[in-house]
């Protein structure tokens, strides 16, 4: 490089720095943007939840592959042994499988944060001036179009093979409605499991081990009338028996108050508990 030209150089940048003061003065002066609110940040994260799935369309396989072999093999496989006829046990299945299936999505939620940490991503969630629950309530609200996908998916699938239910399409949305709920509540477990555990696998197997006993314990597939007297005791009382009772009898006209309260009850425990528990991981993390 010449000397003239680093002399030209010299010249300009000491002629651009009073432009640069003035610049960086007028900047200080003007008033920083707002601040986004919980909604506003919380809605931007699940946009992004979205935008992977876009990116990994494989994603979806979950809510709708899985759900129409889950429908088509224990309708087939068990409606004829438990209830006579397929015609008849779908009518019983197909509101308790739908719930199985769409609780059973929910621990996907907890692999997706732990992928999270472990790439690093949340070390910058921490660091932007937003509501602090923003992202985990990102990744729920993304999911819950996902259960909506699952639900559309099943009900479809049921209604070809001989699904009838008696409330029509506003006992099948108040159904669905109640299951939304509930899975976004039921969601907040995973995301503490994805903070917690070090890796994918052990989420993915934690989950597994606490998801499967809780949805096949149930009245998902038959009358707990049927089972024996101390296993009554624990199936009558569990969460998910009184969610698929609840979705069982909206689907079929009815307005089970108890079992709607029931399931609100355990939602909004579930998501108080689990919930506090994963925003104190979460700051610690």
């Amino acid at each position: 490089m010449s000397t003239a030209t680093t002399k030209t150089e010299l010249e300009d940048v000491e002629l651009a720095a009073p432009d640069q003061e003035r610049l960086s003065a007028l900047l200080v002066g003007l008033d920083r943007p707002p601040r986004p609110s919980a909604l506003s940040a919380s809605l931007t994260f699940g946009w992004r939840a979205m935008l992977k799935i876009k990116h990994v369309p494989e994603q979806l396989f979950d809510v709708t592959a899985f759900p129409i072999m889950l429908v088509l093999m224990y309708t087939y496989l068990f409606g004829g042994a438990l209830a006579g006829s397929t015609q008849e046990y779908i009518q019983f299945l197909l509101p308790g499988i739908l719930v199985m299936s769409v609780v059973m999505i929910t621990m996907y939620t907890g692999v997706s944060v732990n992928t999270d940490i472990t790439k690093g991503v949340f070390d910058r969630f921490r660091t932007l001036p937003i509501w602090r629950p923003a992202p985990m309530v990102g990744y729920l609200l993304g999911d819950v179009l996902r259960y909506l996908l699952a639900s559309v998916v099943m009900l479809t699938v049921g209604m070809i093979i001989g699904f009838r239910p008696d409330g029509g399409v506003i006992g099948m949305l108040a159904g669905v409605a109640l299951l939304l709920v509930f899975a976004f509540a039921f969601s907040w477990i995973w995301t503490m499991f994805g903070l917690l555990l070090r890796t994918e696998k052990s989420v993915m197997g934690v989950s597994m081990m606490v998801i499967f006993p809780l949805t096949f314990l149930s009245n998902v597939f038959v009358d707990p009338q049927t089972m024996p007297g101390w296993l009554q005791a624990f199936v009558n009382n569990s969460p998910i028996t009184h969610l698929a009772t609840a979705v069982r009898e909206l689907m079929a006209g009815n307005w089970p108050v108890s079992e709607l309260a029931w399931s609100l009850g355990w939602a909004g425990v579930i998501m108080v508990v689990f919930g506090s528990v994963t925003m104190r991981l979460y700051n610690r993390k």
